[in-house]
């Protein structure tokens, strides 16, 4: 059990930057929902995508 964990583990790892996507996702959402709001929300919705890019690019 504990080599299929660490198989598991490692196979996260391999596939990207898991610990940023848990960071921006949730923004990716709000920056999705605040874009609902006339007039701010589309430039609220940017700044928060282009944060999103910026942390994603971030080698963990």
């Amino acid at each position: 059990m504990k080599k299929l964990l660490v198989l598991a583990l490692i196979s996260l790892y391999l596939s990207g930057c898991v610990l940023t996507k848990v960071v921006t996702v949730p923004m990716r959402v709000t920056g999705a929902v605040i874009s609902v709001i006339p007039v701010v929300g589309d430039g609220i919705d940017e700044v928060l995508g282009l944060s999103a890019d910026v942390i994603d690019a971030i080698p963990i």
